[in-house]
C-alpha cells in the first residue's frame, strides 16, 4: 500500500525532533536549500527536494506533492515589514495551484500545521489571556508572522468557493510559540558572557515551550486542528526572564546574571535582545490541551531544564 505522503517546508530542530516519528508511518520529503542538508536529510530517512522559497520558480516540483505540509520556516528577515512574508506567499501559490500535469494527483485538500510566533501579540503589560486577543504587532518580525497567519486564513476561507481560484481545499492550523529551549538551546553563553537581566520590578513575564512538546504539539494539530484555528504551544509556568535565567544559572553552576534597572538596559544590552525584553505576557493553554489532546511532556520549565542537565550530563 502506497504511503501517504508530508511534505516539511523548513527542516531545523523542531523538525529533526518530529522526523523520525513521521518516517516510520509516511513518506517523508522536505524542501531545502543546500545539498549538505539535504544528505543529513536523507540520513534521517527523508526525501530532500532543493529548492528555495524565495524563489517561487525553484518551488514547482512541491505541486501536488503531498497531503500534509508543516510549515516550519520563517519570514525573510529583510525587507519591509508592508510587503508581509513573500515565503509563505509563494508556498501557498505554488499548493494551492497545481501544475496541470499533476492534476489528476490533486488531493482533495491539504493540512498545513504552521509555526508562529507569539510575538504577533507584542506588549501586553504582563496581562494573561487566550487566543482570542486581538495582535498587536510591534517590530517588522512580528508584523511579517501577522502577515503570514493572514495568508493562510485567506486560504482557508477560500475554500470551495472558487476553483478557479484555488484549486485545492486547504486547512490550516496556526501554533503560536514563545521561547523554545531544550538541552541544545538554552541561554549558557549568554550567562557566561554575564549578559544583564531586568531588575524583578522592571522585568517581563515570558513564556516556555520544550522543543521536544512543540514537535509533538505540530504532530497533534495535524490530526485534531481545526482550520483556521489559532493555539498558543506553551507550558504551564509562569515564569519571569531574569528568573528564568538565575533558573538555567543555578542548574548548571554559573552565575546569575546582574539585574539592572529599564532605564540602564540600552546602554547595556543590544538593541535586538532588548526588544525582547521590552514585552511582558501570560499566555493560556487550555485550548491546545482541550482541542488538540497534548499532553505535555515537561508541564514546566524546571522539569525541562532538569532534563537538559540530566541529557548533557548523560552525553
Amino acid at each position: 500500500m502506497k504511503k501517504e505522503r508530508v511534505l516539511m517546508v523548513g527542516a531545523g530542530d523542531v523538525a529533526k525532533r518530529l522526523i523520525p516519528r513521521l518516517v516510520a508511518r509516511f513518506t517523508v520529503i522536505a524542501l531545502t536549500s543546500s545539498a549538505a542538508s539535504a544528505a543529513e536529510l536523507r540520513l534521517l530517512g527523508v526525501l530532500p527536494i532543493i529548492g528555495n522559497l524565495d524563489d517561487r520558480a525553484s518551488l514547482q516540483r512541491l505541486s501536488g506533492l503531498a497531503t500534509r505540509i508543516f510549515h516550519f520556516a520563517p519570514p525573510p528577515n529583510t525587507g519591509h515589514a508592508d510587503l508581509g512574508d513573500s515565503r509563505t506567499r509563494n508556498l501557498l501559490a505554488i499548493l494551492a495551484r497545481p501544475a496541470s500535469r499533476a492534476a489528476a494527483a490533486v488531493p482533495r485538500g491539504l493540512q498545513i500545521t504552521y509555526i508562529s510566533t507569539t510575538g504577533v501579540y507584542g506588549d501586553c503589560a504582563g496581562a494573561r489571556f487566550d487566543e482570542t486577543r486581538t495582535v498587536n504587532p510591534q517590530n517588522p518580525r512580528a508584523h511579517r508572522r501577522v502577515a503570514a497567519e493572514a495568508l493562510l486564513r485567506q486560504a482557508v476561507a477560500r475554500r470551495g468557493k472558487s476553483r478557479a481560484v484555488l484549486q485545492v481545499s486547504i486547512r490550516a492550523s496556526i501554533l503560536r510559540v514563545p521561547g523554545i529551549y531544550a538541552a541544545n538551546r538554552l541561554p549558557l553563553e549568554r550567562l557566561q558572557r554575564g549578559t544583564p537581566a531586568l531588575c524583578e520590578a522592571d522585568d517581563v513575564y515570558t513564556n516556555h515551550i520544550h522543543a521536544d512538546d512543540l514537535a509533538h504539539a505540530a504532530w497533534c494539530a495535524q490530526w485534531s486542528g481545526r482550520p483556521g484555528r489559532v493555539y498558543h504551544i506553551t507550558d504551564d509556568t509562569e515564569l519571569k526572564m531574569g528568573d528564568y535565567f538565575d533558573l538555567v544559572a543555578d542548574a548548571f553552576g554559573l552565575s546569575r546574571p546582574p539585574r539592572i534597572t529599564r532605564a540602564e538596559a540600552p546602554q547595556k544590552i543590544a538593541p535586538p535582545l532588548l526588544s525582547f525584553m521590552s514585552e511582558s505576557r501570560r499566555l493560556t493553554n487550555a485550548r491546545m490541551k482541550r482541542e488538540l489532546g497534548v499532553q505535555l511532556r515537561y508541564r514546566t520549565v524546571e522539569a525541562g531544564v532538569a532534563a537538559a542537565l540530566a541529557a548533557l550530563l548523560a552525553g
